[in-house]
């Protein structure tokens, strides 16, 4: 592909970009914002690219599929774990509108300030934004309507459920497969399991009964 549109013209043709405000967002954002120098030459091609710091900005197709499967809509408080460069924050940003708020966390000091800047070389305002990530999983105490996480996860990360409005739901790759779980209720979920993915690992803080085992 040459440029954004043929990538998109593509992503719509291969089934994995369908729905209207998704398809929006990625005319209107732009991978090529966050990707370094060295890899212009590779912006369109439908593969992940590294960003520093041992990380990649994802696949366009696989950003696609787990936003599909997201399904986020105007007026959304979003969690993006794993953030990045911030292509995805930017793409929820512009899906949830001024009306939604997006949080961005990543772990990298470097990559906290390059995903900053390319969101403030953007404008997309004041209701997204992306702060260093703490030592626990997400922002504990707090719920969103949606959760995206784009680092592998060994096992499901049950507390992120707590972080979830009943109804809310969180796409999160585990192992070699994407996960899409919906709240239903405080003790019920519905999982749905698509194998044949590949990430960079999701990197946890032990708790102090996990380091003594």
């Amino acid at each position: 592909m040459k440029n954004n549109k043929e990538l998109i013209t593509s992503m719509i043709a291969g089934g994995a970009l369908k729905s209207p405000q998704i398809i929006e967002a990625f005319e209107k954002i732009d991978r090529k914002n966050f990707i370094p120098e060295d890899f212009r030459e590779h912006i369109y091609i439908d593969r992940p690219l590294p960003i520093g710091k041992e990380q990649t900005i994802s696949q366009p197709s696989t950003v696609a599929f787990m936003l599909e499967r997201l399904e986020p809509q105007k007026g959304d408080k979003i969690l993006d774990i794993g953030s990045g460069s911030g292509w995805t924050t930017a793409l929820l940003c512009q899906i949830v509108g001024e009306e939604g708020s997006v949080l961005g966390l990543e772990r990298h000091d470097e990559l906290v300030e390059k995903g900053q800047q390319n969101l403030a070389r953007l404008g997309l305002g004041d209701h997204c934004r992306i702060e260093k990530a703490g030592k626990e999983l997400g922002t504990p105490g707090k719920q969103y309507d949606k959760i995206l996480v784009s680092a592998s996860a060994e096992e499901i990360p049950e507390e992120l459920f707590d972080q979830l409005k009943i109804g809310g739901i969180l796409v999160i790759p585990v192992q070699n497969s994407i996960f899409r779980f919906k709240k239903l209720s405080d003790t019920k979920v519905e999982a749905q399991e698509f194998p044949g993915f590949v990430f960079v690992p999701l990197i946890r803080e032990k708790s102090k009964k996990e380091e003594r085992v």
